[in-house]
């Protein structure tokens, strides 16, 4: 479960970020796991979860996006929306596809607090 390290690494990124500009308390995370990332969003979610007592995630509204992936099909030469890896062309069927999008997992905003 790869998740759990991932989430271990979310904490560090607002941990580091509360350091650098000084907010002790986090209200709210949104992060962006793309179809193609190949992040199991509701065990990310559980290892946010569980990490979160006593630790600046404890109590934040934590949201996760997870937007289509994308890709450059070789053979149509269009862009088209993939929901797994594998999977043919929705246009022409073949499988020359270059993923373009939804691959990342990344922090997109913060709000927070210094009281």
């Amino acid at each position: 479960m790869h998740e759990a390290s991932l989430a271990g690494g979310v904490l560090q990124l607002v941990e580091d970020a509360a350091r650098r500009e000084g907010f002790s308390r986090l209200l709210a995370l949104r992060l962006q796991a793309g179809q193609l990332s190949g992040v199991d969003v509701r065990a990310l979610r559980f290892a946010l979860d569980a990490l979160a007592p006593g630790t600046l995630l404890d109590g934040a509204n934590i949201q996760i996006e997870e937007p289509p992936g994308q890709a450059w099909c070789l053979d149509c030469a269009v862009t088209v929306v993939m929901a797994r890896r594998g999977d043919a062309c929705p246009q022409c069927g073949g499988h020359h596809l270059h993923a373009t999008g939804g691959q990342e997992l990344r922090v997109l905003d913060m709000r927070v607090s210094d009281e």
